[in-house]
């Protein structure tokens, strides 16, 4: 395997496309607002959204959890049996998060209920949280105590509160590219600023279940920094494309001069023995950047199985909030060879000085063939702060 009509008619028609506009837009508002039930339908305990009973634990629970998903969060609040230990505000920002985070943009798209004690005044339920996202989902486990007042059952919230970051002055002093581009009015012929080079160093395919995933490793050669993309073409025999792939999220798209990103391109439903060769096409273009914010990683730990991942901390050392960090971790063999790529999109913000936990995981068959790793981040900032 190698890499390589009258007007009547028209205003009619007019009148259907507005009406098929605003009835699209109605439905996407309803279904963002009022989930559909089967939309919200994840777990095996699930009870609809829109029920709300609270003459049982697991009625509390789902009557409260309906609200949450309705976000309806100050009914929700009204609710709970422990609210005078909170404000409803603390209890918002918990569920939707804060700084525009990838929390702030998920939608609960269901639940499953866990029941683990329970007795004729109080009870003990872990509920499972599925969030959905444009880069998609992740949980959210809390345990849950539901106590009963009277002929009701009501929940007590455990709410995560976020750090507050203190007064302080913190001096940064980091690397920032501007760019300058050839304008209309300049008279200097096709001349423009260069592209910056970057190369693939690593790439190998392998089989994932009745598919092919393309590994590998791109480094920023320049001394300027880079926006890179890479696309993978699969070949048959006969030259054919069988499929065409980019790494789309499983990369790091910004690359400061001479850093290296790992990429994975996923071809679902293709054999590997239907592949002959493999195209690689690298992209880049020049982007103004800075090394700012920084973003230490600490406290990397490697779990076996059965629960084989790699977690850490993310620590920010900037006084920039960082609306959302991406994490990538690459693992290799004891011969230094690409095993895998994953990686996990934090869905609370990351503040100055406040260390934020991360877990990537990592398939348990190929847990056993993982010597050493490497982690990288970059951060989605939505306005200077």
């Amino acid at each position: 395997m190698t890499s390589e009509s009258n007007n009547s008619g028209s205003n009619k028609g007019t009148v259907i496309a507005l009406a098929i506009g605003a009835v699209t837009v109605l439905l996407v508002v309803i279904g963002t607002v009022w989930p559909s039930q089967s939309a919200l339908a994840n777990g095996g305990s699930y009870v609809p959204f829109l029920a709300s009973f609270s003459s049982s634990p697991e009625g509390a629970v789902n009557g409260l959890l309906g609200k949450i998903g309705r976000h309806d969060f100050a009914s929700a609040y009204d609710d709970l049996a422990n609210k005078s230990q909170f404000t409803e505000p603390d209890f918002e920002r918990d569920l939707n998060g804060t700084y525009a985070s990838l929390r702030t943009y998920a939608a609960l798209t269901g639940f499953d209920v866990y029941p683990q004690h329970s007795s004729a005044d109080d009870a003990k339920i872990r509920v499972n949280l599925h969030w959905s996202s444009v880069v998609g989902g992740f949980s959210d486990v809390r345990d849950l105590d539901v106590t009963k007042s009277g002929d009701q059952w009501r929940v007590a919230w455990p709410v995560v509160l976020e750090a507050k970051v203190p007064p302080q002055v913190i001096p940064v002093n980091y690397l920032r590219w501007d760019v300058i581009y050839r304008g209309a009015g300049d008279d200097w012929g096709s001349q423009d600023v260069e592209a910056p080079h970057v190369r693939i160093i690593d790439m190998h395919p392998i089989d994932r279940g009745g598919s092919v995933v393309v590994l590998g490793e791109i480094l920023n050669e320049d001394t300027v920094p880079a926006f890179v993309t890479v696309k993978s073409s699969l070949l048959a025999k006969n030259g054919s494309v069988i499929a065409t792939e980019d790494a789309f999220d499983k990369i790091s798209h910004l690359l400061l001069p001479k850093q290296v990103t790992p990429f994975r391109i996923d071809f679902r439903g293709v054999a590997m023995s239907q592949v002959d060769s493999i195209r690689m096409d690298p992209s880049s273009s020049l982007i103004a950047a800075s090394a700012d914010p920084v973003i230490e990683i600490e406290n990397q730990k490697l779990s076996p199985l059965p629960n084989s991942s790699l977690s850490g901390e993310l620590l920010n050392q900037s006084g920039q909030v960082a609306n959302i960090a991406h994490v990538l971790g690459t693992f290799y063999d004891k011969s230094g060879h690409l095993v895998w790529v994953s990686d996990e999109y934090t869905n609370r913000a990351l503040l100055p000085q406040i260390p934020l936990p991360f877990t990537v995981a990592l398939p348990p068959d190929l847990a056993g063939q993982v010597a050493t790793y490497r982690v990288v981040t970059s951060t989605y900032i939505s306005s200077p702060q």
